[in-house]
């Protein structure tokens, strides 16, 4: 029987492991890098879980993981008022399906009263879903030690699953510039925003709504939020892959005129880890090109790969910086 990581973080593998007399399995690994990581079971060449592990949406499957520990502890439960995450599920016009979202409420949601709050649209990565940002993520954790810090306004946070199924017949390919399918724009447009604004006590206007996410969600969030800018006021990328990208023409034109992107857009924000190659470079790049256009911007990087470490620092520096 062999472990095999799920990602750099525990090492390359996969690594043997050896049975005792008692028949308990057992294997050392090298070093590990702080925070969360997917890893499976060989049996035989057999890919499976751990039984002995709780199991994550990753790998587009459920998948076994372990947390190693950092120095750190914002996403870590502390005793501080705690805010909820529920699940909403609706009818979209756009699939014809039915869909989920979770949607976190800040600690004195139920007791605000008439009070209103600005929503957050936070996506996850390729084969994960909507549950990834409040297990994987620990997104609840954050904000609330966010906001009890008073680092952050208190926000409704809400998360849906990128990967979208269409109706029969639909286009599926994706926009130029984007990343995922074209259906997954339509259905935060047109099913999800109007949803959560009817449903939850929200702040409903652009200036008060705000779009990031994380690899394949940081392509989608740009596509989004560029090319809906009567929509969203603040947009991030966290490690998301920026192909092709141009001053001039990238997303439908939104940074051709510098004074008016600059005087709407109240903050666009790129994240990375410094031990993702591909992905820092591409943020770096994008935000470098930017600075030089004039268009303001802002590039933050911690020492993670393209892993959940990475993308919980950059919720944590983004956060603070919205709706302020």
């Amino acid at each position: 029987m062999q472990i095999k990581p799920g990602g750099d973080g525990l090492g390359k593998g996969p690594y043997d492991m050896t049975r005792d007399d008692k028949g308990v399995w057992t294997v050392t690994t090298p070093p590990a890098v702080p925070g969360f990581h997917y890893y499976f079971l060989l049996v035989d060449g057999f890919q499976c879980n751990d039984p002995g592990s709780q199991t994550y949406f990753g790998w587009n499957t459920e998948t076994s993981a372990v947390e190693v520990p950092d120095k750190v502890d914002f996403y870590e439960p502390k005793n501080v008022p705690h805010g909820e995450v529920r699940t909403r599920w609706y009818s979209s016009k756009v699939t014809g399906q039915w869909r989920r979202a979770q949607v976190y409420t800040p600690p004195d949601y139920d007791a605000s009263g008439r009070k209103r709050y600005p929503v957050l649209y936070l996506q996850h990565g390729s084969g994960e879903n909507d549950t990834s940002w409040v297990k994987q993520g620990r997104v609840g954790f954050i904000m609330d030690n966010l906001i009890a810090a008073k680092s952050t306004v208190p926000m409704i946070v809400v998360m849906e699953n990128g990967m979208v199924a269409t109706k029969p017949g639909a286009p599926t390919a994706p926009p130029a510039g984007g990343r995922g399918n074209s259906a997954f724009q339509e259905v935060v447009i047109d099913d999800l925003i109007p949803l959560i604004d009817a449903t939850y006590r929200t702040l409903p206007d652009r200036e008060h709504r705000a779009v990031a996410g994380l690899s394949m969600g940081g392509g989608q969030a740009l596509q989004i939020g560029l090319t809906h800018l009567d929509k969203f006021a603040y947009i991030a990328s966290f490690s998301g892959a920026i192909r092709g990208f141009d001053i001039k023409t990238s997303y439908n034109g939104a940074f051709a005129d510098t004074a008016a992107f600059n005087k709407k857009v109240k903050l666009l924000w790129f994240g990375a880890g410094q031990a993702e190659e591909a992905m820092h470079t591409s943020a770096q790049s994008a935000h470098q090109a930017l600075d030089k256009a004039g268009i303001k911007n802002v590039f933050f990087e911690c020492p993670f790969a393209h892993e959940w470490q990475t993308w919980r620092y950059d919720l944590n520096d983004f956060a603070p910086r919205l709706f302020r």
